[in-house]
């Protein structure tokens, strides 16, 4: 057992360093600030266009490894966040002006509005980068611009969304979508680290967020569905049964993080049998391996073209979900999940020439786009599912190394 274990950690471990490693080489904007995100398989741009949801997100990624790993407490990493950390607060609002504002989705390379999303997600993963560089830096008003921006978000989902500019349709009924309470639990998590006063503020929130993620339990315990009622009610039609395994499984290590700071031993167990067990069960396929992207809950064809591809952020969320519950529950079945998984994965995925991740593969499991970033695959996925297993493997080894 520790022989496999150190095994896992020595690979994850080298595939960290080596996307940490890509993302440093060809990523940086020298000249406006920001990350380029759209490189080809050997690190070439092929588009300038800058996204900011993948702008967050390195700055997250990059902050996080400098504070809380040592091989990566370097002056060059610091100084890459705060140039994404800068970029973003001059160009990512549309409306500065008016409060927080809406943030934009696309921007150009020198931070002019290309695309204006009507979602919150742009300003969620705003919120990650600053709070986390805030951090890093001590830079108390970066803390509160994160937490205004947070007061905002919860603000347009709970009270009044009519700022996200999406004026309600006489045919389109109102939907839960899975992902804003996670989006939402995800924050909860990051604002409330280590901050007693804040995780007050955020408890009723977070409680919210976690009702909200289980009403999408369906079919009697035997289904995840991505979108259901506001009530919680299974929807008609293709968007009431669509299933995506890898945000369920993503759900999954939301929660059970979430139950293991309140100390809810009961959510616990439904984050593992319904939110990891349940999507392996149906979303693992079984004649090529991997896990399949979208499902229709029927077994209808999905509508989404490419529902049968195996991406990577799935199997980044599976690695991440399988080893938290082993490590909490030491179940071998997790640590089965886990292997099967990283298997699958380390065979496929990895660019053993280039560095980095393919993203998209063919059912089959052949590179099908073999760019390493795009306008959705940025410095994100990839390194937090390998700096969160390895954190994780670190802790199960030293566990085992004091029974000895």
């Amino acid at each position: 057992m520790e022989a496999l274990l150190v095994q896992y950690r020595e690979r994850i471990r080298t595939e960290l360093d080596r996307a940490v490693d890509f993302w440093l080489k060809y990523s940086h904007d020298k000249q406006y600030g920001g990350f380029f995100t759209c490189i080809g398989k050997d690190g070439k741009i092929y588009d300038e266009l800058k996204y900011v949801w993948l702008q967050g997100r390195q700055v997250w990624m990059y902050c996080r490894l400098y504070r809380t790993t040592e091989r990566f407490c370097r002056p060059d990493i610091l100084e890459a966040a705060k140039s994404g950390g800068s970029f973003l607060q001059r160009f990512a609002r549309v409306q500065p002006a008016d409060g927080p504002g809406k943030c934009a989705f696309c921007l150009t390379r020198d931070g002019h509005v290309v695309k204006v999303q009507r979602t919150i997600f742009s300003e969620c993963f705003y919120i990650m980068a600053m709070d986390e560089l805030a951090r890093v830096t001590g830079d108390k008003e970066m803390q509160n611009d994160a937490e205004r921006m947070m007061d905002q978000v919860v603000h347009w989902v709970r009270i009044d969304s009519s700022g996200l500019g999406r004026p309600p349709q006489c045919g389109d009924a109102p939907v839960n979508s899975m992902a804003v309470p996670m989006m939402l639990l995800c924050l909860v998590d990051q604002l409330t680290e280590g901050r007693a006063g804040l995780a007050g503020k955020y408890r009723e929130l977070g409680d919210w967020c976690v009702t909200q993620i289980l009403q999408h339990v369906q079919r009697d315990g035997k289904a995840i569905l991505e979108n259901v009622s506001l009530d919680g009610q299974e929807l008609p039609g293709c968007q009431g049964r669509l299933q995506n395994p890898g945000h369920a499984l993503e759900a999954g290590w939301f929660l059970l993080q979430y139950a293991k700071a309140q100390g809810d031993a009961e959510l616990q167990k439904v984050a593992v049998a319904k939110f990891m067990d349940v999507p392996f069960l149906t979303g693992w396929d079984k004649q090529h391996g991997g896990l399949f992207y979208f499902q229709d809950v029927d077994g209808h064809c999905p509508t989404q073209l490419e529902w049968n591809m195996k991406l990577w952020w799935p199997h980044c969320e599976a690695l991440i979900a399988y080893l938290m519950a082993y490590s909490h529950f030491r179940e071998p079945a997790m640590l089965d999940k886990f292997t099967q998984v990283y298997d699958y994965t380390f065979s496929h995925f990895p660019d053993e020439k280039a560095g980095e991740w393919f993203g998209y593969l063919s059912r089959q499991g052949d590179v099908v786009l073999d760019f390493k970033g795009g306008p959705f695959k940025g410095f994100f996925h990839v390194p937090r599912c390998l700096y969160m297993c390895e954190k994780m493997l670190d802790h199960l080894l030293a566990k085992l190394q004091a029974y000895i």
